[in-house]
């Protein structure tokens, strides 16, 4: 990570060259899998999985649409960005092995910021065990946009799409959800308020728990890992990203089964009821449509429930029913209610 400077000893771009500045950016990437026989260097890398299935998944992220670098440091937006990718791999119950970044940048953007983006994008690739293998440096006239691949490889035998929920299967929540969202508000409500006054400090200490769930989330590799320690394979998976109500209706809709989930099952943190009062928030409706979390929501059949019972990171929180049934809420007051989409839409 670049050292602090002052305004006029930062290096612009265009001073060294798209790829002098790959080079320097890219010097600390050190490659971690057997798979990867050429990284960065070359025209193209090169990757050897033999007889493995590959899983491939890209994300971008653009500024003013997915992230706002008023309260965003760029260390925890270049881990976020590589955290968002490799989630999508481990929803297929895959481990990711290498990623390829893209960026475009203005010429706002300085040698020292893309340091401080590639500090947080090697940490999230020496945290997870990731190759950065290639990926291409251009400029931009919208600010700045990160565009993020990855790969990894599995035995066929266990790969798990959003399509193999099965009826009666128990339906699955890892850690807790809607944090990320409320970390949101609190960042959205704070910049308004230095807008009307910037030298207010605000103590964000109360609400540490929600900021680093939005700033600097963690992929769930290690719920792909304890899965394959008990030997459990689930019959469908889908990371929430987008919200909890999206994501079972993606699940419900690619398997053609319902669901019923149980509002009082919905694993939400003592932190996120808190700030829900204060912003005069219902906490389920945020559970539901918030977005972020980048927790596993997966199905299981009834039989291996006894393999998850005792984990404390996992909550079942319904089963799948027909479709005909639809996809439902039961309420605290055992009311059934036909759920909606209601979490992000990228248009």
């Amino acid at each position: 990570m670049s050292e602090k400077k002052t305004k006029a000893e930062l290096t612009k771009l265009s001073e060294i060259g798209e790829f002098e500045v790959i080079n320097h950016i890219t010097k600390d990437f050190n490659i971690k899998n057997l798979s990867t026989v050429e990284g960065i260097g070359d025209d193209a890398a090169i990757l050897n999985f033999q007889d493995s299935q590959i899983v491939i998944s890209s994300d971008m992220l653009v500024e003013g649409v997915h992230f706002n670098l008023s309260y965003v440091p760029l260390k925890h937006l270049g881990y976020k960005s590589v955290v968002a990718n490799l989630s999508d791999i481990y929803s297929m119950n895959a481990n990711c092995t290498q990623i390829t970044v893209n960026i475009a940048v203005s010429n706002r953007f300085t040698l020292e910021s893309l340091e401080e983006l590639y500090f947080g994008i090697n940490a999230a690739c020496k945290k997870y065990g990731v190759d950065l293998v290639g990926g291409d440096t251009t400029s931009s006239n919208k600010g700045l946009i990160i565009s993020i691949t990855s790969v990894g490889a599995l035995d066929s035998k266990l790969v798990t799409r959003r399509s193999g929920a099965k009826l009666n299967d128990l339906i699955v929540v890892s850690g807790d959800i809607g944090s990320a969202y409320m970390g949101l508000q609190v960042l959205e409500r704070e910049k308004e308020v230095f807008k009307v006054n910037p030298r207010n400090q605000p103590d964000l200490s109360k609400y540490k728990y929600l900021i680093q769930r939005q700033l600097k989330p963690e992929a769930r590799k290690d719920v792909i890992d304890y899965l394959s320690s008990i030997e459990l394979i689930p019959t469908s998976m889908i990371d929430i990203s987008d919200g909890l109500s999206s994501e079972l209706i993606h699940i419900c809709n690619n398997s053609k089964v319902g669901c019923d989930i149980y509002e009082d099952k919905i694993p939400v943190s003592e932190e996120l009821m808190s700030c829900c009062e204060e912003f005069n928030l219902n906490s389920t409706t945020v559970a539901l449509s918030g977005g972020e979390d980048y927790e596993l929501l997966f199905t299981i059949n009834q039989k291996d429930f006894e393999k998850i019972k005792n984990s404390s990171d996992f909550s079942v929180v319904g089963h799948i029913t027909s479709a005909e049934s639809g996809v439902s809420l039961v309420t605290k007051a055992q009311q059934k209610i036909p759920i909606t989409s209601q979490g992000w839409k990228s248009f």
